[in-house]
């Protein structure tokens, strides 16, 4: 309940100032343009991400930006539906495409801090995972590493070594 009365009073802030600074009028016909311009992009931005939604999945892709996209511009146009100059100007700024991959990076990266997984498995999509352990004890410079495992043996070995640095052919 506070958090609508501070909406509600921080919404006539907006339209008082505005109305003071431009007039009732221009008021009236910012809230009313803002309104139309939003919902006609919120339709397009919604249709535009829905198929890159749908063409992200058939092609059996990790579809995280595309479903983040949908949600957003969703959040936009129930934000521009909403009456208010405040949450027009929200309501925007999601449907806009630069400013919504802005709020779209944020939203994945405070889920990645949340949850730490999100991040390994968008990681990790699609790439070979080898297994593997980590052996703590120091070994003889001249010992070579030790392969274990179901797969020990059984394919191509690659000989070589590992270059570190800027260089690496």
């Amino acid at each position: 309940m506070p958090f609508v009365l501070l909406y509600v009073v921080l919404e006539i802030v907006a339209l008082a100032g505005l109305i003071a600074w431009i007039g009732l009028g221009w008021t009236l016909l910012v809230l009313l343009a803002g309104s139309v311009i939003g919902l006609l992009l919120a339709r397009r931005e919604g249709v535009r991400a829905a198929r890159a939604l749908a063409t992200a999945v058939q092609r059996g892709k990790l579809a995280h930006e595309e479903a983040t996209d949908g949600l957003l511009v969703a959040a936009g146009g129930i934000l521009i539906f909403l009456p208010g100059l405040i949450t027009d100007v929200l309501g925007l700024a999601l449907v806009f495409p630069p400013t919504r991959a802005l709020v779209r990076r944020r939203m994945v990266n405070a889920a990645e801090r949340a949850a730490p997984s999100l991040r390994t498995a968008r990681i990790r999509y699609g790439a070979t995972v080898v297994e593997g352990e980590t052996v703590t004890e120091p070994r003889p410079a001249t010992a070579y590493p030790r392969i274990t495992g179901p797969a020990a043996g059984a394919g191509p070995v690659v000989d070589g070594e590992v270059v570190d640095g800027p260089d690496r052919t």
